[in-house]
């Protein structure tokens, strides 16, 4: 018989604050888990923290996660590994025309009742800060974006996200269940640069014979912080019955960011 769900009082009641103390930064083991996490991000562009919500916490996360599963918006069809549109200018085979399969469904931040354990942790202070001093970026601000702030993404069977780069330095994921079969996060670290595009290396990922490419499991419980404007990423075909849930906590380095009205209604099917 499984054990029954954490009473929430607080959001710091879903952390395993002995192996990541966010109260105190200036203490020892916060120190260290911070280090080891730049350490991370330095290295290959992505900082994993597992075992960061503890196993009674994900109980919690995972219960309302699959609630509010059935208000996900979904979405698919064919995008690019630049999120815009194909470069008909570019010759046959190039990475700028290439085209792959997407499918998902988003739950937007407003559909998060107030006292949502997910939405009590993305608002908390303490964790933004310890995000902060991972990043090195300065103090960090949650979106204002009031659908973008907090997503909870649903991938079910036959649902993947084609290969691409973020348009942000940055995402924090929170992994809380993971599919069935399918579903890995697959990425080439670094394949880029702000000077050099490296178009042969990526047509390499986007063929499927690239040595570069890494999978990073995304345990349950795991933060991930994640620099994905030179690292190609992509979330592998879901097979199965079990659904992908994955908590999507939006910060910015600028207070009172958004999205634009275009991209809301992609993502959402509504402007607000």
């Amino acid at each position: 018989m499984a054990a029954p769900a954490l009473p929430l009082r607080a959001p710091a009641d879903l952390v395993d604050l002995g192996r990541y103390p966010l109260l105190d930064l200036a203490s020892p083991g916060a120190r260290a888990a911070i280090a080891d996490a730049r350490a991370q991000l330095r290295e290959r562009g992505a900082a994993e923290l597992p075992g960061f919500v503890h196993a009674a916490g994900l109980r919690a996360l995972e219960a309302e996660a699959e609630a509010l599963s059935p208000k996900a918006y979904r979405s698919a069809g064919k995008g690019t590994a630049y999120l815009d549109l194909p470069d008909a200018t570019r010759p046959e085979g190039h990475p700028r025309r290439w085209l792959g399969d997407f499918g998902v469904g988003v739950v937007a931040y407003d559909l998060f009742p107030p006292d949502s354990p997910l939405r009590r942790l993305y608002e908390w202070d303490a964790l933004m800060g310890f995000v902060g001093a991972i990043l090195e970026r300065g103090p960090l601000h949650r979106y204002a974006d009031p659908l973008g702030a907090l997503n909870l993404a649903v991938m079910a069977a036959g649902d993947e996200l084609q290969w691409h780069y973020d348009q942000t330095d940055f995402v924090v994921s929170l992994a809380i269940r993971p599919a069935e079969q399918g579903g890995d996060f697959e990425v080439a670290p670094r394949i880029r640069s702000a000077d050099d595009e490296r178009y042969d290396r990526v047509r390499r990922v986007l063929d499927g014979v690239s040595d570069e490419v890494v999978t990073l499991p995304l345990t349950p419980g795991t933060l991930l912080v994640f620099e994905g404007r030179n690292s190609i990423h992509r979330v592998s075909p879901i097979r199965g019955r079990t659904s992908r849930l994955i908590a999507l906590l939006a910060y910015d380095t600028k207070p009172g960011t958004t999205s634009s009205e275009l991209l809301r209604r992609a993502r959402y099917g509504r402007a607000g």
